[in-house]
Order: structure tokens, then sequence, then C-alpha cells
């Protein structure tokens, strides 16, 4: 008896084949490479024309939504499907024959790096785009920086690398263990270094820089604001970073110039023991403060110590406010009226100049502060993406111009991928890269 061999109407691999192809197009459709193309096409006028530029240039950005780490592995991949070669831009009737060289790609990168200026302008043309659906986009940021190897191995000797351009960097991590012994752990790489600054709300990158591995974090902060608030944003509220951005003249220049309040963490500078310093007035002799800008009295008629209440920042005198504690909280304190003088409770200002990088506008010891800096991790967590999601964990970039490139790119995908999250009522997704198109 023959067999009756029944024909699938429906099947998930084509559901899922699908929506990966849309995660590409939706990429496609949104970034602005029109003006990149025009001057593609201006070039070769005349000249070969073997393999179509945007088909390439889409073949390039597919080998960045899906991962490859080499040309050669995204050359396999359209050797192999035929829809994704369809997709790219590339004949169909040609077959594998469609499929660009290894020379081809290398040529057209070679043009993309020449062309680096049209990519930054992509990026800041998807900031702008992306800000007319999201309007509060860069209100608040967060600033960090990203070691990045190079694929060449770095001579510690006399001997030079097969990359000229990248360094050495070092990175220190300390700490304190349960126990309360010290810890310090070092780590050092060969390439380059990413700053990255990113929106804390929406885990966005509105601003991006490469530089050798051995470039300070913080001489590229103030630069990288300037030039965000001069193209992008009007007002930044906040920007947030860890203690590499620790510095009081950086501080005085973020708010005095451009009314941008620190959030950044603090390194410890005082002389060792030094716990607390007197705060220095004619008029308050019992209020000291520590390193991290917590300010206590003590009370005049016993040795006892409190925290004093924050409430507030006056903005005219550019002095925190804070209060007695008795006063604020209720707390019993024996000198009370003799430190009152017949007032409610002493009032304390505390000018920023005292201690530009020990004071800022929002103190360090309200819950508003920690909050502000809690958003910092939104710029870890598009580092972790970079590198998890746009393979620059595993990769075969040497040179300075290449590495901008192939980051510039990835970022260009990223905003890019977002947008079309946005415009098709996916925002819960525009972080995604992976996740497939609804």
């Amino acid at each position: 008896m023959a067999k009756i061999i029944q024909q699938k109407i429906f099947s998930w691999k084509d559901v899922e084949a699908s929506g990966e192809l849309e995660r590409l197009r939706m990429v496609i459709e949104a970034i602005p490479d029109d003006e990149l193309m025009k001057a593609l096409e201006a070039e070769r006028k005349g000249r070969r024309d073997d393999y179509p530029i945007r088909g390439v240039w889409n073949s390039i950005l597919a080998g960045i939504v899906y991962q490859h780490i080499s040309i050669e592995s995204l050359r396999r991949e359209l050797l192999r499907n035929g829809e994704l070669r369809e997709a790219c831009g590339f004949d169909p009737a040609l077959g594998e024959r469609a499929v660009p060289s290894k020379d081809a790609y290398c040529f057209m990168l070679k043009k993309l790096m020449k062309k680096q200026k049209m990519i930054d302008g992509m990026f800041d043309g998807l900031i702008e785009e992306v800000k007319k659906y999201l309007s509060d986009l860069g209100k608040y940021l967060a600033i960090d920086s990203k070691a990045i190897e190079s694929y060449a191995k770095g001579k510690k000797d006399s001997q030079e690398s097969s990359d000229r351009q990248a360094d050495w960097g070092k990175k220190t991590y300390k700490g304190k263990r349960k126990d309360g012994s010290l810890w310090e752990r070092i780590s050092s790489w060969f390439g380059y270094k990413l700053h990255l600054l990113v929106d804390t709300t929406y885990e966005l990158p509105v601003g991006y820089r490469i530089t050798k591995a051995s470039r300070p974090d913080i001489e590229e902060m103030v630069p990288m604001v300037k030039d965000a608030k001069q193209k992008h944003f009007e007002t930044i509220e906040t920007l947030a970073g860890d203690k590499a951005y620790d510095s009081g003249p950086h501080n005085e220049v973020l708010y005095d110039e451009h009314g941008i309040k620190p959030v950044i963490d603090i390194r410890n500078h005082w002389k060792d023991g030094e716990e607390t310093k007197v705060l220095s007035t004619d008029k308050i002799d019992n209020v000291v403060y520590d390193y991290k800008g917590t300010v206590y009295c003590h009370c005049p008629a016993s040795t006892e110590r409190y925290e004093m209440a924050f409430c507030g920042f006056e903005k005219d005198r550019k002095t925190l406010k804070y209060k007695c504690p008795s006063a604020a909280y209720g707390i019993e304190c024996k000198g009370y009226a003799q430190c009152s003088e017949g007032t409610k409770g002493k009032i304390v200002r505390i000018p920023l100049d005292t201690d530009r990088r020990i004071f800022v506008p929002i103190a360090r010891s309200s819950y508003k502060w920690k909050r502000f800096y809690n958003g910092r991790t939104a710029a870890e967590r598009v580092n972790s993406r970079i590198d998890l999601s746009f393979g620059f964990e595993h990769h075969f970039i040497r040179g300075k111009a290449k590495m901008t490139l192939r980051v510039g790119l990835a970022l260009v995908v990223m905003l890019s991928m977002a947008l079309a999250r946005i415009k098709r009522d996916q925002e819960k997704d525009m972080r995604s890269l992976i996740k497939l198109a609804a």
C-alpha cells in the first residue's frame, strides 16, 4: 500500500526565518543612509560595477544584525541563504554568484573608513529622529568607558606590534571584603577604549569616541558632553559616572558652564586617618563633613554626633542647605536649646565652593543622588550588549580607523533598530537586537 505523504502547509521554521529577516528589514528601513549611498555611487561612476553598492552595504548591516564575527562568516551565510541575499538586494537570478568576493568587501570597508564623518552624521541623525518620539531623551545621561582589545598582540619590549595605533591600557579595581580587609585587582589590555555617553532612561547611546587604551577617561568627559549638548540636547539635567570621572574642576565646569548636575562617585583623597573636617565659618564650630559629603553636627552639651538633615539645594546661592537633626527628626539632643538659640533648629548653608569635588548640587548623602547614580548601570548594560550582541568580545579588527568604523556601524544599527521598534509600537523591545520582530 502506497504511503500517503502529507504536505505541511504551515511551519514554525518559516515563521522564525521570516522574523529573522524582518529584523534586517527594520534596520534597512530606519537607517538614514541615502547620502552615503549617493556618495559611494558617484565615486563608482564609470568604473567596474560587479556588485551593487546598496547590496554590499545592506549585507554589511546584515553581518552586524546576525552577529557575524568576520566577513568570511557573513559570506558563508550569504552563499547558503538565498532569502538573505534577496533581502540585501542582490539579484536572485544570479544565485551564489551574486555574493561579493572577499576583496570586494575589503574595498568597500576601505571606502567606508574614508566616510567616517558620514557614519557619524547617520548616528546624529538617528538621535534627532528618536527625539521626535522620546521627547525627554538626553535629560539624564551616564558616561562610561569600555576596553576593546585589538586583534593584534601588544609587544611589551622594543618590538613593534602589527597595530601601531593601539597601546596598553590599565584599570585598577579596589574594594573591601566582609572581614574588613582590602583587595585590589589590575586589568590590562592592548588595544583601544570606547568612551560612551548613554541616556539612562532608555539605555540608548547618544555619544561615542574611540581612543587609545591609555587615554584617561576623565579627559573625554567634558568634550563629549559639550558635543552632545551642542548637537542634540539643550538641557541635560544630570551626568552620572564612576570614580574615574572624579574631579572638582570638571564638576565646576559641568554645573557652572552647562547647568549639568554631576552625579559622580568620589575617591578618598584625604590623609590617612582623617575621617572628618570642620566646616570653617565664623558662626559655626560644631559642624563637620566627611569626604563623601555627609554633614554632621556635634552636640555642644555632649560628645554625641548626629547626621544633619539635607533640605535641598539653593540655586541662587549655590549652597546646600542642612537642618538640625533634632528639629528635623525629633532626636533628643541635650544641647538643642544652646545650639538653636531660640530658633526652630540650626540651619547650615554650605557653598559648593567649599570643595567642588565633595559638594555637588545633588547632595551625595541624599536618596536622590543614589537614585541618579544607580542610573549609571545603563551605560554598563549598553557596553554589555556591544560585547555580546555586536561581536566585540571576539573580533578580527586591527587599526583605529577600522575599529572606529566598526563601533560606529554597531551603534548606528543599535539606534536604527530602536527607532524601527518605536515606530512599530514595540518600544519595550527597542533595546533588543536579537528579539524577533512581531
